[in-house]
């Protein structure tokens, strides 16, 4: 079989929209399953189909960068276009304008598709395993099998909400940032936006045209303007290698420490009306208290309060106690399963659409290596693949340290 072909399967099919229909083959085996089918799966994939190899890219969501169509309708990248290309392909449109929400979903549709990248929709892993020689995926009840699997999911899975959430009053509105498309999602009145990163200050900024905005900043982090001297700051950033700052390096170590908001400040948001706030630490009915003994009721809560990790789908040794990926620029210790796309994976690019591509080349340089090794092995004509469905005998592994 050529790269990305896929037995044929009676059942209809969840491939890209306007690509070759594609299903997941139960049973099949492939050198390379991608899990994810964002700017990360994308962005692998590229090099996977550059090296010719017989991969698939599961996607859980009904389309190519789901997850990007759960942002709230309003959203402009702080990165201008001219920094926003996948390998292969700019991203049109203004070089020196800020791509929104709509704009990055049509350029990821319609990279998967210039690329006829094999990505299958509606495709959830429920569970990921290493057996002997490879890994064994349970997706949508169907198994496939792979010699090697990257993990592609990013770093935004479980909304993380704080305890705080669940003794307000049944008559105060809530929502996590995940749910939150434009202002009229928000019951009229005062809201309190919970979460000082660049979110937090983008929806409090949308909300000040339609309500009462308060904003509780748990941290403070540094302002930076999104233009210096003309230029734009990722002008700067890159042109002094700031932005390829790796985390081995004792700077890239300092940076990673550090959140930055990029366009905003608190100055500005004060001169929109908004009243900031310190930590919220407690509430009462719909009063919500700060860190500074001052208080504020409420109609509505936004919480802006970031994500959690959740690999509790993967049983290959690869996490911490704290349920962290052990990983060095997404190389695990399990040979053949790799991460990609995660926050400071290797530099603060890593997680970004326009720097993902340098991580996914050195993870493609990695399988590409890997499978090199494997078929100079003496025995590598006679080695055998595992028959899914039959049992599997797990191997020992130590806790993880």
């Amino acid at each position: 079989m050529n790269r990305g072909d896929i037995p044929e399967s009676p059942e209809r099919s969840a491939g890209v929209a306007g690509a070759a229909s594609r299903e997941v083959p139960d049973g099949d085996h492939v050198e390379v399953v991608v899990v994810g089918g964002g700017q990360a799966g994308l962005a692998i994939g590229f090099f996977l189909a550059r090296q010719g190899r017989r991969f698939l890219i599961l996607e859980a969501g009904d389309s190519v960068g789901a997850a990007w169509r759960q942002r709230w309708d309003s959203l402009a990248l702080f990165t201008p276009r001219r920094y926003d290309a996948l390998p292969g392909v700019g991203f049109p449109g203004d070089p020196d304008g800020y791509p929104t929400r709509d704009e990055v979903v049509s350029y990821l549709a319609a990279y998967a598709e210039t690329y006829e990248l094999p990505v299958i929709l509606d495709s959830a892993v429920q569970s990921l395993a290493a057996i002997d020689g490879g890994f064994q995926l349970e997706c949508r009840g169907r198994t496939v099998a792979a010699d090697q699997v990257v993990v592609a999911t990013g770093p935004f899975q479980l909304p993380f909400t704080p305890a705080l959430a669940g003794e307000l009053s049944p008559e105060v509105f809530q929502m996590h940032s995940t749910g939150y498309r434009h202002p009229q999602d928000i019951p009229a009145g005062t809201v309190l936006v919970v979460g000082g990163g660049n979110t937090g200050f983008q929806i409090a900024t949308e909300l000040t045209g339609t309500h009462a905005v308060h904003l509780s900043v748990g941290s403070r982090q540094t302002p930076l303007p999104q233009k210096i001297w003309r230029r734009d700051l990722f002008w700067w950033l890159t042109k002094t290698g700031l932005l390829n700052m790796n985390i081995d390096s004792r700077l890239g170590r300092r940076l990673s420490e550090r959140e930055t908001l990029i366009g905003s400040s608190p100055k500005q948001l004060g001169r929109l009306g908004v009243d900031l706030h310190p930590r919220a630490v407690s509430v009462s009915g719909n009063a919500v208290s700060f860190a500074d003994a001052t208080e504020v009721r409420v109609d509505a809560v936004v919480w802006a309060t970031g994500y959690q990790p959740d690999y509790s789908w993967i049983t290959a040794p690869v996490l911490d106690a704290g349920g962290r990926v052990r990983h060095h620029r997404g190389v695990t210790d399990v040979p053949g399963l790799y991460f990609l796309g995660l926050y400071w994976q290797h530099t603060r690019g890593s997680a970004l659409l326009g720097w993902v591509k340098d991580d996914a080349e050195y993870i493609a340089t990695e399988i590409q290596n890997l499978a090199n090794s494997r078929e100079a092995l003496p025995d590598a004509a006679n080695r055998e693949r595992p028959i899914l469905g039959e049992a599997q005998e797990e191997p020992h592994h130590a806790d993880p340290q």
